[in-house]
């Protein structure tokens, strides 16, 4: 990654929820071609210090001249670490980040949105499932649980990849299962190390041993995943009230003004990202614009 000198000026009026506040990076970690992990810490210290966030809520960063862009936080509220996000290169923002090293400074705004029910979840067995990138706002929620693993009942993941090389944060799978998640991990398409479990994850539900009366489920992942998870879950039992899955498209603002994501009546940024699927389920069938 080269370096590229960013300069975001500090807000005189913070109240300002489309004021980006300075960023440096502290670290750029590759988990797997195309995707790395950015940590970010707020350069000013009074707001580092009042920053709060939910597993689940997402920022909005910003490189002037260029544009901004909407990414799901990666790391757990109680890290010190800085604040995480894991990022494709797949856009005219995403690219130019993809360049940038520990030192250089983006504008942060947020954090926006509804994060995990982890409330809710309180005395339920959670079933995390995660496509691709989608295990990255799952993270959060996923160190959340362990944090407090007394609180939950059983607690397990099925994540899927297209390929072995696609599978994101390979070196954690080992620890979260030791702190009592039990972890599936599946490919569509093997190659010649792999050992492991091979289908996509809506087809591989069906051998999970989870009762689903008492089971919550959190989702994220492409929609056609999300889709026919949710339908593989509803054939089980699971109650699409606690069935929740997370949706971002077309975010541009933040918090529900330009009305680019809106679907339905909801708007994404502001009513989501995560809903439950009894509420947002008729309008996921609704193409993107």
């Amino acid at each position: 990654m080269s370096t590229i000198s960013q300069d975001v000026s500090i807000s005189k009026q913070p109240a300002d929820p489309f004021w980006p506040e300075p960023a440096t990076i502290e670290s750029v970690d590759d988990e797997v071609p195309g995707v790395a992990t950015l940590r970010l810490t707020l350069q000013d210290r009074r707001r580092r210090a009042k920053y709060r966030f939910m597993p689940g809520q997402f920022n909005m960063l910003y490189l002037p001249g260029i544009g901004e862009v909407a990414i799901s936080i990666s790391s757990a509220p109680r890290e010190r670490r800085g604040i995480a996000h894991t990022i494709r290169c797949v856009g005219t923002v995403t690219r130019v980040i993809e360049q940038l090293q520990a030192g250089a400074v983006i504008g942060l705004r947020g954090a926006y949105g509804k994060g995990w029910p982890l409330d809710d979840a309180h005395d339920k067995d959670v079933l995390v499932v995660a496509g691709g990138l989608g295990l990255a706002p799952l993270r959060p929620a996923i160190k959340a649980l362990l944090a407090e693993r007394r609180a939950y009942g059983k607690l397990l993941l099925l994540y899927g990849a297209r390929h072995p090389t696609d599978l994101l944060y390979q070196r954690e799978y080992t620890p979260w299962r030791k702190q009592g998640l039990e972890t599936q991990v599946t490919v569509d398409h093997a190659d010649s190390s792999w050992t492991g479990q091979v289908g996509v994850v809506p087809a591989l539900l069906g051998r999970l041993d989870f009762d689903p009366q008492r089971t919550i489920v959190f989702t994220c992942g492409p929609e056609i995943m999300m889709r026919f998870t949710v339908y593989e879950l509803l054939a089980r039992g699971v109650p699409a009230e606690r069935i929740f899955v997370s949706l971002e498209r077309n975010m541009q603002c933040g918090v529900g003004m330009c009305g680019r994501c809106q679907l339905g009546p909801y708007f994404l940024c502001k009513d989501g990202p995560v809903f439950a699927y009894s509420k947002i389920g008729r309008f996921m069938r609704q193409e993107h614009f």
